[in-house]
């Protein structure tokens, strides 16, 4: 429109034999909004508006491995993103050009780096601290991420119906009330220790009969604040809050289980993952005291 009142004539798209970038964002992000999640769709919108930002190319046949390593190094250097973020940014606009038929324009040695951070996990000392500073609903919020290893969302949307007292497991599954599903869309079962299945049935019988939710809010709404409320009950034992994240309940699970001999395919299967690459970045060494007795008598 703007070009039409400057007197610029504007050529149809497809017609010059180009297509034109914005356009074809514009349909990708479309389709992205009919298939995936609303997350998905948020880094997908952000990644190729950083894109656009960067690379003033009209046309996307114009775009070449040049454009490509300007866009690694503006996430960098103007954005100021992380690492991981510019790999993630970098990726999913590859994952666009290869959706219009684009590939090829860089090779192994142009993706951006970035560093595999081991994950990190809660020592038994912080969770004892944690937990004494816990009222009985926040322990048992957090004692339920830590035993179960379910993402934060995962407990945001657990129902009651999920919990199986008799089998004492928990199932991950899709919520079509709520519109809600899984991540990659699979759902599941995790065995759940004794402890944490008497806690949540002392817990029902003090809940709403008229909510779905194990953890409502208001109005039988999903709880969004889990996080918040951990930093809350960290700062109240003026322990360092920073130190104290959801993610890392997921990851302790997980290497609790590998240390105490869970097989890689079931730890798997528990934390929902698509692939064994994911799961054995949690196949940490030991740190027990057996451990530390073995490399005292090695070098005794």
């Amino acid at each position: 429109m703007n070009a039409v009142n400057n007197g610029v004539a504007v050529v149809p798209d497809g017609q010059n034999g180009h297509r034109s970038v914005a356009a074809a964002v514009a349909e990708f992000l479309d389709e992205t909004r009919l298939t995936k999640k609303p997350k998905t769709l948020a880094a997908y919108s952000t990644a190729l508006a950083y894109f656009v930002e960067s690379c003033h190319k009209l046309n996307l046949e114009e775009i070449e491995r040049r454009d490509l390593l300007k866009f690694s190094a503006f996430l960098r250097d103007e954005k100021e993103q992380a690492p991981r973020s510019v790999y993630n940014k970098f990726e999913n606009v590859m994952t666009f050009l290869k959706a219009n038929g684009i590939r090829g324009l860089v090779g192994k040695n142009d993706w951006p780096r970035y560093t595999e951070e081991e994950p990190e996990t809660y020592e038994q000392e912080e969770l004892d601290k944690l937990f004494s500073k816990c009222d009985a609903e926040e322990r048992l919020w957090y004692e339920f991420f830590l035993m179960t290893g379910e993402r934060e969302q995962e407990v945001m949307y657990t129902y009651w119906d999920d919990v199986n007292f008799a089998a004492s497991t928990v199932k991950v599954s899709h919520k079509p009330d709520r519109g809600w599903t899984p991540k990659a869309y699979k759902e599941r079962e995790i065995p759940i220790p004794s402890k944490l299945a008497k806690s949540l049935k002392a817990w029902k019988a003090k809940s709403a009969k008229d909510c779905s939710l194990v953890f409502p809010t208001a109005g039988c709404r999903p709880k969004l604040d889990f996080l918040d409320c951990l930093k809350a009950v960290a700062e109240r034992g003026k322990l360092d809050s920073d130190g104290f994240w959801l993610h890392k309940f997921r990851a302790t699970f997980a290497t609790r289980c590998l240390w105490a001999g869970v097989d890689l395919r079931t730890v798997q299967q528990w934390l929902g993952h698509s692939d064994m690459e994911s799961t054995m970045r949690y196949l940490k060494p030991s740190r027990s005291q057996h451990v530390r007795d073995k490399v005292n008598e090695i070098f005794a």
